[in-house]
């Protein structure tokens, strides 16, 4: 079985490597996710708080709506995928994930108790498991192959520069609003609607034969190669190792930070993995990206390790910036390992298992943490995702290392 990590992966040539020559689509599609994440962070770096001292949520509770909603995203996106690879279309299916995301934003200000929260959290997620698998793989349909880590990495950093813009705009707002969280939430509904239009008016995608015959996720599955489940088992591990960004949030407010700068960390975190997504996307088109998967497993421990013994807010920072850090060197890569190892016309079912696998893990992960907290408190929640990512990095050495041939 060939690895799904060479060593020395083909570089582009030198001219290719500027944000120019990726197409105008992945400008799009960044700008799209860029707009929703405004809005999705403007509500969900306050909603752990929001849950916890509004409406009286435990930290178990936020753990399971957190790992719920993420694990309902993962499942949607495998019937997602595989019918944007039989239609041939996966422009509809994205703006119709996004549409159905959009619409659900009003439900949280409106929230009066956590039942409220768990159903705009699952409609919501629902809508981000439609538009998840066919977006990612219109993103390898409209980008040479020597350019992909580069136009993920893109796509991400603009994502990613969303999500630090929205708890920017919470805290502003916040301050502005003197601490009114729904008003906050309000606000939040307007760029959610900007992606809609945007996606809607500007988003084209490339003329693609559709699959003569309907497929089902097992039977797309059957044909997909083992390199790529090599990637998935990888994609899986990582997830246990990290768990909801929503412990983030309610660390930050564990050491005693003000609630309107609560968002101040998922900014940090999200100025990290803006910063450094493309870059490290694009090196991921000519570096060993065994060497990039444990400089973010390295990171990974690092800021749990740091998050585990915080006694302050400028600890907590040090440490989301790490996890930000650890997300711009895994997750773009991730992306463009499913897209290298899977015929083109399966790749929105090869993202859709993909996410599945890694979403179950994301729920997992999630209770865990959120049990761990309430039993033993925040420092072993944290000490056990920095055991979890050791154990992930000690696989992936052991993964490298080629067997001596049989005397």
């Amino acid at each position: 079985m060939n690895s799904p990590l060479p060593d020395n992966p083909p570089s582009p040539p030198a001219r290719m490597r500027f944000l120019g020559v990726l197409p105008t689509g992945i400008w799009v599609l960044g700008l799209g996710s860029m707009f929703m994440d405004i809005s999705s962070e403007m509500i969900h770096s306050l909603l752990p708080v929001f849950m916890v001292s509004v409406l009286g949520a435990s930290m178990v509770t936020v753990g399971v709506i957190e790992g719920i909603a993420e694990a309902t995203a993962a499942i949607t996106k495998v019937f997602s995928g595989v019918l944007s690879d039989y239609l041939g279309r996966r422009k509809r299916l994205l703006v119709a994930g996004y549409a159905l995301a959009a619409l659900t934003k009003p439900v949280f200000p409106l929230a009066n108790a956590i039942g409220w929260v768990l159903a705009g959290r699952f409609v919501d997620r629902i809508g981000k498991g439609i538009r998840g698998a066919p977006r990612d793989a219109m993103v390898a349909d409209i980008t040479p192959p020597q350019l992909r880590g580069a136009a993920y990495g893109l796509r991400q950093a603009l994502d990613s520069l969303g999500a630090f813009l929205g708890p920017l705009l919470a805290v502003v707002l916040m301050l502005w609003l003197a601490g009114n969280i729904r008003a906050v939430m309000w606000v939040a509904v307007v760029p959610a609607f900007i992606t809609v239009g945007l996606l809607v008016f500007y988003l084209r995608e490339p003329e693609r034969a559709s699959i003569a015959s309907p497929v089902s996720p097992l039977a797309g599955a059957q044909r997909l190669p083992g390199r790529f489940w090599m990637v998935v088992l990888l994609g899986g591990v990582f997830t246990l190792a990290r768990f909801s960004e929503a412990f983030l949030v309610l660390r930050a407010q564990d050491v005693g930070l003000a609630l309107a700068y609560v968002p101040v960390v998922m900014m940090i975190m999200n100025v990290f993995y803006a910063g450094f997504a493309y870059p490290l996307g694009a090196a991921a088109d000519r570096v060993n990206r065994r060497t990039l998967l444990l400089a973010g497993l390295g990171l990974l421990i690092g800021a749990d390790l740091v998050l585990a013994v915080a006694a302050s807010p400028l600890t907590v920072f040090i440490g989301a910036g790490l996890w930000g850090l650890h997300m711009a060197c895994t997750q773009g890569l991730l992306s463009k390992l499913v897209a290298d190892t899977v015929p083109a016309d399966l790749r929105g079912t090869a993202f859709g298992i993909f996410n599945l696998i890694s979403g179950g893990a994301l729920l997992l992960a999630s209770i865990i943490a959120g049990a761990l907290w309430s039993a033993f408190g925040p420092g072993a929640t944290f000490t056990a995702g920095a055991a979890f990512a050791l154990l992930a990095a000690c696989g992936l050495i052991a993964y490298g290392v080629k067997p001596q041939a049989a005397k």
